[in-house]
């Protein structure tokens, strides 16, 4: 009979060894304390790593949503501007722009008036 390894995890070893290909560093038992840390610390940054970069796509993703939106409703504007032709939206159009209704502060020269 054979003697029984010294290392209990040497029968894991020589099985996985046996079988052709190595076992994944992940998945190897130690029994290192330093190593565990180290492991644990290593897998922390990448978590960390990965919230931060779920956080920017979230922000991508809700200021796209929010582009969108504007523009619908700006596009929902042009048409429901009551022409018929519908050729020139009102958006397209900066005299109906609301800064243009809004009147100019004491001692400001006025913008000059549109031809039309």
């Amino acid at each position: 009979m054979s003697e029984a390894p010294q290392d209990p995890l040497e029968f894991l070893k020589s099985m996985w060894g046996s079988m052709g290909f190595p076992l994944p560093g992940m998945v190897t038992p130690t029994l290192d304390v330093g190593e565990l840390d180290k492991r644990i610390t290593d897998l922390k940054a990448v978590e960390n790593w990965l919230k931060m970069n779920l956080g920017m796509l979230q922000i991508s993703i809700q200021g796209l949503e929010m582009q969108r939106a504007t523009l619908a409703t700006m596009q929902a504007m042009g048409s429901s501007d009551g022409s018929e032709s519908g050729t020139a939206p009102s958006v397209a159009n900066p005299g109906l722009w609301p800064w243009n209704f809004v009147p100019p502060a004491a001692g400001a020269t006025p913008p000059p008036k549109e031809k039309e």
